[in-house]
């Protein structure tokens, strides 16, 4: 074989070897390249629950409940520099010789350890039975936040801006009425009252309430509340926000209490006493500071300030005392790093009726429903000890006394 021959079969050789390497690469590229099968993650139905509670728990940090209402969190974190406890004795100072041994004892045991004060009041004469932490009982006492509801309730139904069945439009597709805008401590629906009163009427009505003027007759060291003479700055949200939050005013528990008696008896808006010896009991004689004309109106609001303690913002009264009817309002608010939570009653029995005021000051664990909570202990204390039994009958109520 020639020698040209040769090469030229070597050529080809080496070209053919040369080509099924590269077409076994470009196979080997071209293929899948084989992995483990992935193993499907089948949930037990502990991990399930852990799941389902995270994400509730991440849909739940993005909101915030406030007296009752389920409103979006925002960025700001309120902080507050006061305390919900004490670890001191809160009735050091306190005079007790004229009080009711039996309603003091139970405020003292509802109140705890709770930094605050519990005031209960006979509606019908307007006695203090027992002041517990007198000292801030006495004071100055701070916002009402939605306690003022029942104030701007009856300023309304007075003026007919609304009876109790009116609804009133809070959105597209929400209506509420007085009684349920009571129970659940509705803000946009006093907020509306406000606006339809305008401020001239709201402080006419509060001041005929007793909102600005000491509730007490003779109490040494009690503190005035404060009404403003002006309305609230429209950017603080004016008379609306005053009506909803009672953002500008001063309350204190006494006029609260005596706002409240006022409901529990017809009208009859007493001077409170606070007899201090066993000869003020004796000669005690009640002192009327003025006729509120309310007694038509009171079958309006009374179904509101039932409901919240029935299914409303005040249901922690129950969670202790439910044999008779409470009635009331609670308020949770916070003012310059301190929180308020308040709730005004008021029990109204076939054996006789008790107003308590109960008012705490701290941070976060302080709000209205606790509040609620500590009056349901005290009533529960009572009725244990034969307190509604062994009261005087309640008269008929006439609505002026």
């Amino acid at each position: 074989m020639k020698k040209g021959s040769l090469v030229v079969q070597a050529v080809l050789v080496m070209a053919i070897v040369a080509l099924l390497t590269w077409s076994a690469a470009a196979a080997n590229i071209s293929k899948p390249r084989k992995t483990s099968k992935a193993k499907s993650v089948v949930d037990n139905s502990g991990t399930k629950k852990k799941i389902s509670k995270k994400r509730k728990s991440r849909r739940a940090s993005m909101y915030v409940w406030v007296n009752g209402h389920r409103l979006k969190r925002n960025r700001y974190y309120e902080h507050f520099s006061a305390s919900s406890f004490v670890t001191v004795d809160q009735t050091v100072g306190d005079i007790m010789a004229g009080e009711d041994p039996v309603v003091r004892q139970a405020a003292i045991d509802a109140l705890a350890n709770m930094n605050g004060t519990v005031v209960a009041i006979n509606p019908d004469n307007g006695r203090i039975l027992a002041m517990v932490n007198q000292k801030r009982a006495l004071s100055e006492g701070g916002e009402p936040c939605s306690t003022i509801k029942i104030a701007v309730a009856l300023a309304a139904l007075s003026e007919n801006v609304v009876a109790r069945e009116t609804k009133i439009q809070l959105g597209r597709r929400t209506r509420m009425d007085l009684t349920q805008a009571l129970a659940h401590s509705n803000n946009a629906y006093f907020e509306a009252l406000g606006r339809k009163m305008g401020f001239e009427k709201v402080s006419y009505y509060a001041h005929q309430f007793g909102l600005g003027e000491l509730a007490g007759w003779n109490i040494e060291g009690e503190h005035l509340g404060v009404f403003p003479d002006e309305e609230l700055a429209p950017r603080l949200g004016g008379v609306a926000r005053m009506c909803s939050f009672g953002q500008g005013i001063s309350l204190t528990p006494l006029q609260l209490g005596a706002l409240v008696s006022a409901i529990a008896n017809g009208g009859t808006l007493y001077y409170l006493q606070h007899p201090t010896t066993a000869e003020e009991i004796a000669t005690f004689e009640p002192r009327v500071k003025r006729f509120l004309d309310i007694g038509p109106l009171i079958p309006e609001v009374s179904p509101g300030m039932a409901g919240a303690v029935q299914y409303g913002t005040a249901q922690s009264v129950r969670w202790n005392f439910s044999e008779e009817q409470v009635l009331g309002k609670t308020g949770t608010c916070s003012n310059n790093g301190t929180r308020y939570g308040w709730f005004a009653s008021y029990a109204n029995t076939s054996a006789g009726r008790i107003a308590v005021v109960v008012f705490l000051e701290g941070g976060r664990p302080t709000f209205g429903p606790k509040a609620a909570e500590i009056a349901g202990r005290m009533y529960r204390n009572l009725y244990d000890h034969s307190f509604f039994v062994q009261a005087t009958p309640v008269p008929e109520r006439t609505g002026q006394e």
